[in-house]
């Protein structure tokens, strides 16, 4: 056997060091480390058998998802699936390894079959579905691309010096999806798509950070911290606050601060579901107000994020679900903003 494909220890310098493996070696570590059905196959699989595939992995992994989906016409789930799943195994792909090289040569290798993809030599059951939503909604490359950017620099960079540059890694990693989702559903025409992209990218990254606040002791176990350190010497918070789980009253006004930010986000964002079909409509408002109630769970939190994350109440997510079901069955229901006055009847 090739002695760069296996792991060996060696001595250096008096150290235990271990040998560089290959890329091949690499890659197989990683799938090993997955779920089976990561793997890539022999053959490619039929478009129904791909999609089937997809399906269940959506269905399978994220409730909120599977709760948006019954707002979308039937036609359109197979397109979701897809995007959902090359979403779900990329991201899976940087963080279920639990090794950097490892992550990034399945990342590296992820990218060459999205290239395979576009060039109609998909492979993988996510490719092969992928590629009939990328034929059928006419889906640049771009969004694709820009994710997988962003999970390889959560292999790299821990820590953000400054909101701009938090808000540069969401414009890779929480952004793409909302384009996506506009091209999907139809809404990313010519004519519109700039200020739809504009809007929409306000609401995803206004997620990302509810999300991002919401995981700050869960994030800084994983080696990473989204606060913007220029935000947290402001504020005269150290990083041994947040190791030692203490929610100081200096760690609380920047909490405070940063959730202002998000809701800012989210209020520049809701014009974008007066502009788009009902269907979608549904979901952005869903999610919007989803995003906003975790923002509302930890400010009841007194903003302390660290001696436990801060939630949504089940009921609180049935009555988002059932406004939105309700939304769907009564269409002089009013969304966004200007439904503020039937939030009531609700």
């Amino acid at each position: 056997m090739n002695p760069t494909e296996q792991t060996t220890i060696g001595v250096s310098g008096g150290a235990l060091e271990e040998e560089p493996l290959s890329e091949a070696a690499l890659i197989e570590r990683g799938w090993a480390a997955l779920p089976a059905g990561y793997r890539m196959p022999e053959a490619a699989p039929t478009l129904a058998e791909a999609r089937a595939w997809c399906r269940r992995l959506a269905e399978s992994h994220y409730e909120n998802f599977h709760v948006a989906t019954w707002f979308l016409p039937k036609a359109l789930r197979p397109h979701f699936h897809a995007i959902y799943a090359y979403c779900r195994v990329s991201d899976d792909l940087g963080d279920e390894v639990g090794d950097t090289r490892v992550a990034l040569a399945l990342l590296e290798l992820w990218g060459k079959e999205l290239d395979a993809c576009y060039e109609g030599r998909a492979r993988h059951p996510v490719f092969v579905a992928l590629g009939e939503t990328i034929r059928a909604c006419s889906i640049p490359k771009e969004p694709f691309a820009d994710l997988l950017t962003a999970f390889r620099q959560d292999q790299t960079v821990p820590r953000y010096a400054s909101m701009r540059d938090v808000l540069g890694y969401c414009r890779c990693s929480a952004n793409p999806v909302g384009r996506l989702v506009l091209y999907a559903c139809g809404e990313a025409g010519e004519s519109e798509r700039a200020e739809r992209f504009r809007l929409s990218d306000a609401t995803c990254t206004a997620l990302q950070l509810a999300n991002f606040w919401q995981d700050v002791r869960v994030d800084y176990n994983n080696g990473r911290v989204y606060l913007p350190l220029e935000d947290m010497a402001r504020f005269g918070v150290t990083e041994e606050c947040i190791q030692q789980g203490r929610a100081t009253p200096e760690f609380r006004e920047l909490m405070a601060y940063e959730v202002d930010t998000a809701r800012g986000l989210f209020e520049e964002g809701l014009p974008l579901i007066g502009m788009v079909n009902r269907d979608l409509a549904l979901d952005l408002d869903l999610f919007s107000r989803g995003g906003m109630e975790i923002l509302r769970a930890i400010e009841r939190r007194g903003y302390d994020v660290l001696s436990a994350r801060p939630a949504i109440s089940k009921t609180t997510k049935a009555g988002l679900a059932l406004r939105a079901a309700g939304a769907k069955l009564l269409p002089f229901w009013k969304l966004g903003r200007s439904g503020r006055g039937k939030e009531k009847a609700a």
